[in-house]
């Protein structure tokens, strides 16, 4: 991580540039703050939800922010004991739909907190 970037990280909600001096007390509110927006936001994360399906809707997954299995519903149609590996396209495209969903959401989500924080959202992402 260049020091400029460190620098950054460590001013959170003021620019300080790398030869400017910073107020040890200030760092460390800096830092207190910055710790408890992102567990704020790690709870946060675990009341968003998405959904996602293929296969017409045969098969449906539900997945939260931290992109945990919230539950999923296949259509009985869709289980064939001769082609298991449908089944399992069927259920891995579900989830891949669904975390596209959540991902989008996620980013929108830290756009906002990157915002409240005084920061460019691009600069949460590089980290």
């Amino acid at each position: 991580m260049s020091t400029r970037l460190l620098t950054r990280v460590i001013a959170i909600g003021g620019y300080c540039d790398e030869d400017e001096y910073m107020n040890p007390l200030e760092l460390i509110k800096n830092l207190k703050n910055l710790q408890l927006t992102v567990g704020e936001a790690q709870e946060k994360m675990k009341t968003f939800r998405a959904s996602g399906a293929s296969g017409g809707d045969l098969v449906t997954v539900t997945i939260d922010g931290t992109m945990e299995v919230i539950s999923m519903h296949i259509d009985p149609i869709a289980v064939d004991p001769r082609d298991v590996k449908m089944l399992e396209e069927l259920v891995a495209a579900a989830f891949t739909d669904a975390a596209r969903k959540i991902k989008k959401t996620l980013q929108s989500e830290m756009s906002q907190l990157a915002g409240g924080l005084g920061i460019s959202p691009d600069f949460l992402s590089s980290l």
